[in-house]
């Protein structure tokens, strides 16, 4: 049997950001969000070679808490030590490749036991019990551990890469968030890794997941799709993305209070957030999996998984200061607006997954000049997939 590798579409490569006009640049054809062939070399070239956002820290607070999570094709265990510290491992047993864990996670585990043939290891990825083990001195209780993978914690977030060699953290991640915001220091005034979660909602989004970063960057949609949202940031009805501007906020409408779905009061502002950064909201994306966005008194953190070239899981947590979570006041305002935001963006995007496959759309379509920045990240895209 011969095993071909996936390839890219030529069409894929030719007319990406191809400019029609002085107002028009072609967008992807729509083979780029809906072929197996393409998502399977993104899954591959990308999301496991880049550092993924996998899990919330606090998720794991104690020696033994564990969570499973897709990255690329690949399932990791990230779970905590007896040292407290994050480790994570392949998600595969050393003996016949069962999967070790089945569930999406547990708390306290002592160990990590195969179902199959219960091959043991340890919070550390150490082989440390089998059947028959003793009388197989010549297997390697480190040799025959679990497989690890590169682990970071920055933001309240625990980054994984499963590459062999892991990318420069400070070069790809840090760096999206430089570029976007000018500098690191304006993200550290929002204290995020301090935060705790005063919502989390899953979103299971029919759609590529291309189509969604593209729809997080503009804002040429805001005026149709999101009237709670520009009513309070009525700049956005001008079509223009605070992302399009580096180091660009946008600035909460003069009648607006805070960022909740009818402008009303927030809770408390968080202590860092600077006078130039109040009554503004700034979005980051950290490219492949990460949206950020910093309101004053909370943060909108966003984590894809893609899972098909049609299917997308969106994990979006809202995170305040401990104090207000503690304090049990109601945030349903606070996490309304862009709990419906998120619903208006989905739908819109499974709109556009429909037509992927249509012989109209084949060539794809064009970006107005409001969307050009769009070009650039699908041509990230196109290129670190065929790489």
């Amino acid at each position: 049997m011969t095993i071909t590798e996936p390839t890219v579409d030529p069409a894929i490569l030719e007319h990406a950001g191809e400019s029609i006009s002085e107002s028009l640049v072609r967008t992807l054809p729509g083979s780029a969000y809906s072929s197996p062939e393409v998502f399977a070399r993104e899954q591959e070239r990308i999301f496991e070679r880049m550092w993924f956002c996998a899990v919330r820290s606090s998720e794991l607070p104690k020696p033994g808490d564990f969570r499973t999570v897709q990255v690329g094709r690949e399932s990791i265990i990230v779970s905590r030590n007896r040292k407290g510290a994050v480790r994570a491992f392949f998600n595969v047993c050393r003996h016949r490749g069962a999967r070790v864990c089945s569930t999406d996670g547990g708390t306290g585990a002592r160990s990590f036991q195969c179902p199959y043939h219960a091959w043991t290891y340890d919070l550390d990825g150490k082989l440390i019990a089998a059947p028959n083990l003793t009388k197989m001195p010549d297997v390697g209780r480190e040799q025959y551990g679990l497989h690890t993978a590169h682990v970071r914690e920055w933001l309240g977030y625990v980054w994984i890469c499963v590459a062999d060699e892991a990318p420069s953290f400070e070069e790809t991640v840090m760096s999206a968030v430089r570029s976007r915001l000018g500098d690191i220091e304006s993200i550290d005034h929002y204290s995020v890794d301090t935060l705790e979660v005063g919502k989390r909602i899953v979103y299971d989004v029919k759609a590529n997941w291309k189509l969604i970063v593209e729809n997080f960057m503009e804002c040429y949609h805001c005026a149709t799709i999101h009237p709670e949202l520009t009513e309070v940031l009525p700049e956005f009805a001008d079509g223009f993305a605070a992302q399009y501007f580096v180091g660009h906020g946008a600035e909460f409408g003069s009648d607006v209070k805070g960022f909740t779905v009818d402008g009303s009061e927030g809770v408390d502002r968080l202590p860092g957030v600077t006078d130039d950064q109040d009554r503004r909201y700034y979005a980051v994306t950290i490219r492949p999996n990460v949206f950020v966005n910093l309101v004053p008194d909370h943060v909108i953190f966003h984590r894809m998984i893609p899972m098909a070239p049609d299917r997308t899981i969106v994990e979006c947590d809202w995170l305040y200061l401990p104090d207000v979570v503690a304090s049990g006041v109601d945030l349903e305002k606070s996490v309304r607006l862009f709990d419906l935001v998120n619903q208006q963006d989905f739908d819109a995007c499974e709109l556009c997954q429909a037509a992927t496959d249509s012989s109209k759309y084949a060539d794809g379509g064009v970006l107005v000049p409001s969307e050009h920045h769009i070009a650039e990240f699908q041509a990230w895209a196109t290129e670190a997939a065929a790489d």
